[in-house]
C-alpha cells in the first residue's frame, strides 16, 4: 500500500481536485492524506485573531466569506444531487459549529479545534467527489488513530495499533482518505503537528503500515537545486539521500516539512516528491542510497536571530557552554548554528517567542549582543565538507558580510549566516559558481 499526501494548492480548486482524483485512481490501494484547501488555514487564523480581540463582527464576516468559497467548490465539483446535498449539509454544519466559537473565550484548546476544521472539510468534500465518480473509497478520521505523546512526538505504537485496527474493521476499499496535520495530544484533546504537518502525517502513516512508498504531491516537481523564487533556471534534483533531504528541509526548502523523513528512514521506505500539475515529471526520489558527490542544492532560511554571548569567564572554564545551553532548553528554544572562540559563543535561533527571557538570564553572567534580520544559507550534498574544492566557495563571497560559518558539524551541510538583505545576492552568486560554471563542486 502507498501513502500519498496532497497539499493545499493541490486541492485548492475544482480543477485541481479533479487532477488529484485522476492521480489516485490508478487501481492501487493507498491512503490519501489531504491538507486544508489553500487559503483555508490562513483564513481560520484570521478568524481566531478576531475572536482573540473580541471583534465578533469581523470573525463572522470572515467565516461567511469562507463558507461561500466552499459552497462554490461544492457546486462545481458535485453534480449528483445525492452527494451534492450531503456535502452541502456537512459544510453548513461545520460553519455553524465555527459560528458558535465566535463568542467563546479564546483559549489554546479553541485555537486547535478551529484550525483543524480545514482538513475535515477538504477530506469530506474529496471523499464525496470520489464516491460520485464510482471510486471505492472510505473516509477515516485522523482523530481515531493519530496521537502525539507528552513530548509532542508521534506515539508510534498507538498510531500503528489503532490504524491497523481501523483498516481491518472497515470494508475494504481502494482508497482511504484522511486528514493531515490533525491529531490528538497525550490527554486525548485535539492537537496538531504544526504548519506543514500534513507531510509529517503521511510519513508517520507510512511507517505504521510499512508502506511501499510515501509520496508528497505539491505544486513543484521536487527539490530544486536553488530557490526558484529568487534564482532563475533552477533544476529539479532527481535523487537525494534521507540525510541530504533532511538538511534541505530544515534549512529552508519549503517543499518538505523538516520532520518528514524521520519516521520512514529507518525502514528505508522511499519518499517521492511529485508535482500535481505535472504528474508525469520524475520529481525527487529520497532513499538511503547515495547518488553522486559534491553540492546538490542551496537553500535559505529567513527569520534568523543571531546571539553573541561574551564573557571573560569563558576562557579555560568548563561548564560555560552547558550553562548557556540549559537556558535555551529551559525556554524550549532550538538552536540552529553554533560557533565558539576563546571568550565568546555565537548561535542562532528561529523562534524569538522567549528571546527576552533568554537574554535576561544570559546577561546575569555575560555580555549579550542580539542581531535580527539574518538568514541562513546552506549548501547541501554528500560529504561536501571533505571535497577538496569546497574552500573555493568562500572566494566568491568576498563582498558578502558573512556573520557566521558552520563547517564540519555535518558532513553534508555548510551553513552561512548573512544579512537577510544579502540573501538573494548570496544565492545567485553561489548558484553561478556551483551550477552555472564547470565547477568541480557539482556532483
Amino acid at each position: 500500500m502507498q501513502v500519498l499526501k496532497f497539499g493545499g494548492t493541490s486541492v485548492g480548486s475544482v480543477e485541481n481536485m479533479i487532477r488529484v482524483k485522476n492521480i489516485v485512481n490508478d487501481g492501487r490501494r493507498k491512503i490519501v492524506v489531504l491538507s486544508a484547501m489553500s487559503g483555508t488555514t490562513n483564513a481560520l487564523v484570521e478568524v481566531l485573531e478576531a475572536i482573540k480581540y473580541e471583534d465578533h463582527k469581523k470573525a463572522d464576516g470572515l467565516l461567511d466569506a469562507l463558507r461561500v468559497n466552499y459552497e462554490e467548490v461544492v457546486n462545481g465539483l458535485l453534480k449528483n444531487s445525492t452527494w451534492h446535498q450531503a456535502t452541502k449539509m456537512y459544510v453548513q454544519a461545520v460553519f455553524s459549529e465555527l459560528k458558535t466559537c465566535v463568542e467563546a473565550p479564546f483559549t489554546a484548546a479553541l485555537y486547535k479545534v478551529v484550525i483543524s476544521k480545514g482538513e475535515f472539510l477538504s477530506t469530506f468534500l474529496f471523499t464525496k467527489f470520489l464516491e460520485q465518480e464510482g471510486i471505492s473509497v472510505r473516509l477515516i478520521s485522523a482523530l481515531d488513530f493519530m496521537r502525539v505523546d507528552k513530548f509532542k512526538e508521534p506515539d508510534s505504537f498507538y498510531v500503528k495499533q489503532n490504524l491497523t485496527r481501523l483498516l481491518e474493521a472497515l470494508p475494504k476499499a481502494d482508497i482511504y482518505v484522511t486528514q493531515g496535520f490533525v491529531c490528538l495530544d497525550a490527554e486525548g484533546d485535539i492537537a496538531n503537528l504544526q504548519r506543514g504537518g500534513s507531510d509529517y502525517t503521511a510519513s508517520i502513516i507510512g511507517a505504521a503500515i510499512n508502506a511501499e512508498e510515501v509520496q508528497i504531491w505539491t505544486d513543484i516537481d521536487g527539490f530544486h537545486n536553488n530557490d526558484p523564487r529568487f534564482v532563475q533556471h533552477t533544476q529539479a534534483i532527481s535523487n537525494l539521500s534521507f540525510d541530504e533531504a533532511a538538511e534541505l528541509a530544515y534549512f529552508g526548502a519549503k517543499i518538505l516539512h523538516p520532520q518528514t523523513v524521520g519516521p520512514i528512514r529507518e525502514q528505508n521506505i522511499p519518499l517521492r516528491l511529485k508535482n500535481t500539475m505535472a504528474p508525469n515529471a520524475h520529481g525527487t526520489l529520497i532513499t538511503n542510497s547515495i547518488h553522486g558527490e559534491g553540492i546538490k542544492a542551496i537553500a535559505a532560511k529567513d527569520g534568523i536571530t543571531a546571539i553573541k554571548i561574551k564573557s571573560g569567564r569563558m576562557l579555560l572554564a568548563y561548564g560555560f557552554l552547558k550553562r548557556v545551553f540549559e537556558i535555551f532548553e529551559k525556554h524550549e528554544t532550538a538552536i540552529d548554528m553554533v560557533t565558539t572562540s576563546e571568550i565568546a559563543v555565537s548561535l542562532t535561533i528561529d523562534n524569538t517567542a522567549r528571546l527576552n527571557e533568554i537574554v535576561d538570564e544570559l546577561e546575569q553572567f555575560a555580555l549579550v549582543e542580539v542581531d535580527r534580520h539574518r538568514t541562513i544559507v546552506c549548501l547541501v550534498g554528500h560529504h561536501i565538507v571533505f571535497h577538496p574544492d569546497t574552500p573555493k566557495l568562500f572566494q566568491i563571497l568576498q563582498d558578502v558580510n558573512v556573520r557566521m560559518i558552520a563547517y564540519g558539524g555535518s558532513n553534508n551541510n555548510i551553513s552561512l549566516l548573512v544579512n537577510t538583505s544579502d540573501k538573494v545576492e548570496t544565492l545567485r552568486k553561489l548558484n553561478r559558481y556551483v551550477f552555472e560554471t564547470d565547477s568541480a563542486l557539482v556532483y
